[in-house]
């Protein structure tokens, strides 16, 4: 099936800590299979054991674009910074349009380093790492960014976003 005119981007990006991974699942389980979810850690650090700086731009695309012929809704999720990402940003906006979905987790670094502890790889990277990589408030600019803060959980995330997706009158 063919879903290339009506499929959706969702774009969620933040910085590490955020809660974009755990948004990303529950939005998945929320649309229902065949969810894409084109995780940008998954792709640079699993499938290509690359650095970061773009270098993962073309496989991204491609998963996007599969996501775009074969899933109603892709789920693009990532830290994407704007200053090596924007290629990519300039290509989705080319090929989907009015139809991506894209929201920015602007969160205290603080409240990052408290996600972060909570997590599996908790003792891969530590704060120094997140600092190194931290962006204030790096938002696209070309595509329209809705804002995510610290007080909605990433269930909540999930249901706003799920909500956004499919109309305002639809209960979660």
């Amino acid at each position: 099936m063919d879903f290339t005119a009506d499929s959706r981007l969702v774009m969620l990006r933040g910085n590490s800590g955020s809660g974009k991974t755990t948004a990303a699942r529950f939005l998945q389980h929320l649309i229902g299979r065949g969810t894409l979810v084109v995780s940008q850690d998954v792709v640079r650090r699993d499938m290509l054991w690359a650095r970061d700086e773009g270098g993962a731009i073309p496989l991204l695309l491609e998963l996007i674009c599969y996501g775009q012929r074969h899933s109603p809704v892709t789920i693009l999720e990532g830290i994407l910074r704007t200053d090596w990402y924007g290629p990519l940003f300039e290509e989705v906006q080319r090929r989907f349009g009015e139809n991506i979905l894209a929201y920015y987790y602007d969160i205290p670094f603080e409240e990052t380093l408290r996600r972060h502890a909570m997590r599996p790889q908790r003792f891969q990277f530590g704060e120094a790492d997140m600092r190194s990589w931290w962006r204030e408030r790096d938002l696209i600019g070309s595509i329209p960014e809705a804002i995510l803060t610290a007080e909605l959980t990433a269930r909540g995330a999930a249901r706003r976003i799920y909500r956004d997706i499919m109309g305002e009158g639809v209960d979660v």
